[in-house]
């Protein structure tokens, strides 16, 4: 073969070679297939089936309801007692007791110093003993003056007849009746003298109970069991009524949360009710409402409820307190707050009945816990859309899912696929 007769015959394998590839000779198998049955079939498949959407729905189910208000304040005790000296102007020598100690009634609390104490019962002893003797004497006095008086007025009596017949003269007469006026005068003064020494035992007597009274109120004690929260006394101060008390104690070591409530929950609450109380970095206590205020800040519109915790050494005084007060609990059937809307006034559902929408109408009860009590308008086991909206209208077909997390407020929004057969209404 001549050089001419090759070239010809290599142009033609060329020509053969690329209509192959053109063709798709020599591609990987079912590459093409795959990629030409996916962009053809799907379509017809979607327009083919013309399925409804899918809709999350939730099963109406037996539950319980725990209807809470929550409310926020500050630990204060039940009753405090406020402890300041009986005896004032004296010098504290000594504390026995310090913040945070449980004390009991009668207990020592401060000794004060009781020197110039003991000096006025000295000086007043000396007093009554002087008055004591004042009255003696008085009463040697006055059985003179009356001794005196009886001698008076026999001369003066004896003087009267003489008189009339004459053989008494009038200056004599005279001198024994003013003897017997003066006799009497003197008895008077003395029994007045008696009067006044008495008066000044007396006196005197009171004194002392006043200055005994004080001396053994040097030992200042506790007026009832309780807790000691706050000691301002300090040794070598004075002791002082007025002013601060020297020591504040929680009778009964007893404590409770001052809260403030709303006015439009005010009525909610009545004394007796279960709570739980917390404060930062403590665990949760059992408490009880203690006392619900008869009265509303105008300002404020807040009322006061008091929560009582009893003794509770892990909640300090003046702590921010939270409460959750439990006002009501009642057991029914449930539904997700999230399948209830309001038209108007009225509550209403979207149930689904033979894979279609319909709307009906509730009354509502308790809510708790992301959960609606339904007392009228369903029944165990119908089928609610949990997320009920505007986008679902009377009629619409849909395909039901069940979503079982939906009466779990803390897992809601995750759907667990599945069908499931609505029924009929009854």
């Amino acid at each position: 073969m001549n050089r001419r007769a090759l070239t010809i015959v290599g142009l033609g394998v060329v020509a053969i070679t690329a209509g192959l590839l053109i063709t798709g000779i020599g591609r990987k198998p079912g590459l093409e297939v795959a990629g030409a049955s996916s962009a053809t079939s799907a379509p017809k498949t979607a327009a083919s089936q013309n399925l409804p959407p899918v809709v999350s729905v939730a099963l109406v189910k037996q539950a319980e309801f725990t209807e809470n208000i929550v409310v926020t304040g500050t630990i204060v005790p039940r009753d405090e007692i406020l402890v300041a000296p009986e005896v004032e102007g004296v010098r504290v020598l000594e504390l026995a007791v310090d913040e945070g100690d449980m004390v009991k009634a009668g207990q020592i609390l401060a000794r004060l110093a009781h020197e110039t104490l003991d000096a006025q019962l000295a000086q007043n002893d000396a007093n009554r003993a002087r008055a004591k003797a004042s009255i003696s004497q008085a009463g040697s006095t006055i059985a003179q003056a009356e001794a005196r008086v009886v001698e008076a007025r026999n001369n003066f009596d004896r003087a009267k007849p003489l008189k009339q017949s004459g053989y008494l003269s009038s200056s004599t007469y005279d001198t024994r009746e003013s003897a017997a006026k003066t006799a009497d005068a003197q008895l008077a003064s003395a029994r007045d003298g008696l009067k006044l020494a008495e008066a000044e035992l007396a006196q005197f007597e009171a004194a002392r109970r006043e200055l005994s009274w004080k001396r053994s109120n040097t030992d200042v004690k506790s007026p009832a069991d309780g807790l000691v929260s706050r000691r301002s006394a300090r040794v070598g101060g004075l002791a002082a009524g007025a002013g601060e008390a020297m020591f504040r104690i929680i009778a009964r070591g007893e404590i409770e949360l001052d809260a403030e409530v709303p006015e439009s929950q005010m009525a909610k609450l009545l004394a007796g009710q279960a709570a739980r109380v917390s404060v930062a970095g403590v665990e949760p206590a059992s408490a009880k409402v203690r006392m619900v205020s008869t009265e509303i800040d105008k300002s404020s519109r807040l009322g006061k409820v008091r929560v009582f915790l009893g003794p509770n050494r892990l909640f300090r005084i003046g702590s921010f307190g939270r409460a959750v007060i439990e006002t009501a609990k009642a057991s029914g059937i449930a539904v997700p707050v999230s399948a209830v809307v309001f038209s108007g006034e009225t509550a209403v559902v979207q149930v689904v009945v033979n894979n279609k929408v319909a709307s009906r109408p509730i009354k509502t009860g308790l809510t708790s816990e992301g959960l609606v009590e339904v007392r009228e308008g369903l029944k165990i086991g119908d089928v609610v859309v949990a997320r009920a909206g505007t986008f679902l209208r009377d009629g619409d077909v849909v395909r039901a899912v069940e979503d079982t997390n939906a009466n779990d407020p803390l897992k809601a929004g995750s759907i667990s696929a599945g069908p499931i057969t609505t029924g009929s209404v009854n």
